[in-house]
């Protein structure tokens, strides 16, 4: 396989992308010949959705490229984003993220061994890190910190300091992490141009920074871990995926904040898409990719399919047979101009969504090591207490009363009622 230019490892660093702040920096790297080294990192927080497809597969054209890839499960970070995990059990929900984590990198063909998994709180508890986070202290406003972090840290009425250090910190990342560039959703954006502005101000490098389009949620906005109905959970049983994308909003002709369109777009498509490029030979520097792969890696189309099809519909003969898409461009203005009805793209959508998650859910099935994290990470809020801890505790409150009143339990005491009180009152 002949050795791929620079040209064509920035396209593929850069496809599919919402923006690049910083290209220059990545070109001139691999001008140099070098291997680019970025990191994406999310806060273990509430339960990771399908929309984290968006992210991770994005990490197979990075490999592909032969860029140095780090993921980060930011905890400290958990812990200091308003009211979203307490600290008992950020260290459970860290465990829970990267067992999800790497289910998902084998179900996509991403071979794990080639990705460094790194706990935020492993280097920034450490004298340097936080002297540094204090330096950064003295140089940024509060109207800044505040700013960076609006659309990524919770927003409340009365924000609490932990919040306005969240942006610092994940500026500060990139230096004690070592990479060229971060990567993360288009929500990232101020917090990517406050760490712009301020690591030269510390006398380090500026990175370059890479954003993912977001999915909307099945209802229309952003999709959400704390609304359920947004959003698909990575382990949903098939029966809950089909539910969720019935009630969905998928209006007929209208393209515009649908779910269930843009996840065509934004996932399965790019999923058929790096499928087909693996059939063809087409992994780059990433001769690994597929080797650990888990599940069906077959392309989102159906039997018969002409070449090049990334995502079908199913129809009967009566109602014009199955529609096959070589785009999403096709799909959406067959959607706009309504020969592409939402009952139809409904049941294609949660067909492809039960596929993508049926390796997941039976590695989960098959994890009691998982299982027990699962139960520790988000223990259920309905469930009752163990009568039996109950009763226990009674006794021992009971015991402490009988001691403190000196009484003798091996003697019967008899105290007589208040008066009105008695069998006979």
């Amino acid at each position: 396989m002949a050795v791929a230019s620079a040209e064509h490892k920035y396209e593929l660093i850069t496809r599919r992308l919402d923006e690049v702040l910083g290209g220059d920096l990545i070109k001139g790297i691999l001008a140099e010949e070098r291997a680019p080294k970025c990191y994406w990192g999310t806060a273990p927080t509430g339960r990771p959705h399908i929309g984290y497809f968006v992210p991770l597969t994005k990490i197979a054209d990075f490999l592909r490229a032969g860029v140095e890839v780090t993921v980060l499960l930011a905890d400290v970070h958990a812990f200091l984003d308003n009211l979203k995990a307490p600290l008992e059990l950020v260290a459970h929900r860290t465990k829970y993220y990267k067992h999800i984590l790497l289910a998902v990198f084998k179900s996509l063909g991403i071979p794990t061994h080639k990705l460094r998994f790194v706990e935020g709180s492993s280097y920034q508890l450490t004298k340097e890190y936080n002297l540094d986070n204090y330096r950064l202290c003295a140089i940024v406003t509060e109207h800044d910190a505040k700013k960076a972090g609006a659309e990524v840290v919770k927003q409340v009425e009365s924000p609490l300091l932990s919040g306005l250090l969240y942006p610092g910190m994940q500026a500060l990342d990139e230096q004690y992490l070592g990479c060229d560039f971060q990567f993360g959703g288009v929500d990232q954006r101020k917090i990517f141009t406050f760490a712009e502005l301020y690591l030269p101000r510390l006398g380090y490098a500026k990175r370059a920074h890479l954003m993912n389009p977001m999915v909307p949620g099945l209802g229309g906005g952003k999709m959400s871990s704390s609304d359920p109905d947004s959003k698909i959970d990575f382990l949903d049983a098939p029966e809950v995926v089909r539910r969720k994308i019935k009630k969905a909003f998928c209006e007929e002709g209208n393209a515009k904040d649908n779910g269930v369109l843009a996840f065509v777009g934004a996932v399965v498509i790019p999923i058929s898409e790096l499928r087909l490029e693996r059939l063809r030979g087409n992994t780059g520097a990433d001769a690994d990719e597929g080797a650990e792969a888990a599940g069906d890696q077959t392309p989102f189309a159906l039997e018969g399919a002409p070449d090049g099809t990334v995502f079908s519909v199913y129809r009967k003969e009566d109602y014009g047979g199955s529609l096959h898409y070589a785009s999403f461009a096709q799909l959406k203005q067959d959607f706009e101009e309504k020969k592409l009805h939402p009952k139809d793209l409904k049941t294609a959508v949660a067909d492809a969504i039960v596929r993508l998650l049926e390796p997941i859910r039976k590695a989960f099935e098959e994890s009691a090591e998982w299982q027990e994290v699962e139960k520790l990470a988000y223990p259920d809020p309905n469930a009752k207490p163990d009568k039996k801890k109950k009763k226990v505790r009674c006794l021992s409150v009971v015991g402490a009363y009988l001691a403190y009143n000196f009484v003798d339990l091996q003697e019967k005491v008899y105290h007589p009622p208040p008066p009105g009180k008695g069998k006979n009152a």
